[in-house]
């Protein structure tokens, strides 16, 4: 039995999660489950799983949740303090991080202090401060295993092998619903054109993210410091089927790929399982089904929030966390109808331009450039 806490169980990684535990009785036991506002799914989740916590963390719909499961022995926290104490909770032993955006540092940090292994879902966790994260993860003796479905193929991969053997990796994107398109087009883009993920099926801000190709600049970032490795040795290449998922390329020239049919179940259940496999009634792939696989360059002058990842990867020290919390701004203005598609990037490399650089940052550094990013990002989509 492996107990788990999942932070964020309410969204899309997590709702799935949950469907993985509920798919293996005896060998998941969920501790502690936790929501930013939407308190009625959270309340249905902790009376189908039970936990020993529940953590809401929006504090105004902390009665709901408590009055909901007074007569339950569930103990119900709210706030931001109440989603550390879940992520460091005594007896669990693997934490899976799904909470959206930076809110899932602090909640991490908890988590590897306190000796636990992490299922990493929350890939703004290592942009906004992967050298810290990967630095406390050693000195705990804690394993981060990606849930990304990327980053889980590269992991897979690497198995039996060690990262010296390692040359480059390269990550695959789908292309997402605008995969050809120029900048013409994209200047007219709705949300709900950019929603409308052709392989996927994911949370608003990630399904958004993946339209302009932030989330796979996110994901070079996040690679770097899983693997150890230079910003040359990542590439990204569109693969519109979305069968393999990335590639491990060694000394040798030898190429690893793993591969499957697009379901988050797949690396949520091996990172539960890890280091084992455990037997699974998920779909299975059939060659005959997909006759072609088929491989693009990436457009990073169309889909310049790639290019700007890259740029904050080789400029290290804070930019990454600039990046991140500008586009955590940008996607909601976007949701809202605030902004139009092309000019999330144009607020993006605003904040790039004008936030400070640190080279060096400590922690209150990393939450200070997010907070001064935010403020900044909101005044230019005001303007």
């Amino acid at each position: 039995m492996k107990n788990i806490s999942i932070l964020g169980s309410t969204g899309s990684v997590g709702t799935q999660a949950l469907a993985v535990v509920e798919a293996n009785p005896g060998i998941y036991k969920v501790l502690a489950l936790t929501a930013q506002s939407n308190a009625a799914l959270l309340i249905s989740q902790a009376l189908t799983f039970e936990p020993q916590l529940v953590v809401i963390g929006d504090e105004s719909q902390y009665l709901v949740v408590k009055t909901a499961l007074a007569g339950t022995p569930i103990r119900v926290l709210a706030g931001e303090e109440a989603l550390c104490e879940a992520a460091a909770l005594a007896g669990v032993d693997l934490v899976l991080t799904a909470i959206v955006g930076s809110a899932g540092l602090k909640p991490t940090i908890s988590a590897i202090e306190a000796g636990k292994d992490i299922a990493l879902a929350n890939k703004e966790t290592l942009v906004v401060a992967g050298d810290l994260i990967t630095s406390l993860a050693k000195k705990h003796g804690v394993n981060i295993i990606p849930v990304d479905s990327e980053h889980s193929a590269i992991f897979q991969c690497l198995v039996g092998e060690g990262n010296q053997s390692l040359e480059k990796i390269y990550l695959t994107a789908s292309g997402g619903p605008f995969r050809g398109k120029d900048r013409e087009f994209l200047a007219s883009v709705t949300k709900a054109q950019a929603l409308k993920h052709p392989n996927w099926v994911m949370g608003a801000k990630i399904t958004i993210d993946s339209a302009s190709l932030m989330n796979k600049g996110l994901e070079v970032i996040e690679a770097k410091w899983l693997f150890d490795l230079e910003a040359d040795q990542i590439d990204v290449i569109v693969h519109p089927q979305s069968v393999i998922h990335s590639i491990a390329q060694f000394k040798d020239g030898s190429m690893k790929a793993q591969m499957g049919v697009p379901d988050m179940k797949l690396p949520i259940h091996y990172a539960f399982a890890y280091p084992e496999r455990i037997s699974t009634d998920f779909k299975r792939f059939n060659f005959l089904e997909y006759p072609e696989l088929t491989f693009y360059p990436a457009d990073n002058e169309t889909f310049r929030n790639l290019d700007l990842a890259y740029t904050a990867l080789r400029k290290g020290g804070n930019m990454p966390c600039i990046i991140n919390a500008a586009n955590e701004v940008v996607v909601n203005a976007f949701l809202q109808d605030k902004i139009g598609f092309l000019e999330m990037s144009e607020v993006i490399e605003r904040c790039m331009e004008e936030i400070g650089f640190i080279e060096e940052p400590g922690l209150n550094n990393y939450l200070e450039t997010d907070q001064h990013t935010r403020i900044f990002a909101n005044q230019l989509v005001t303007k």
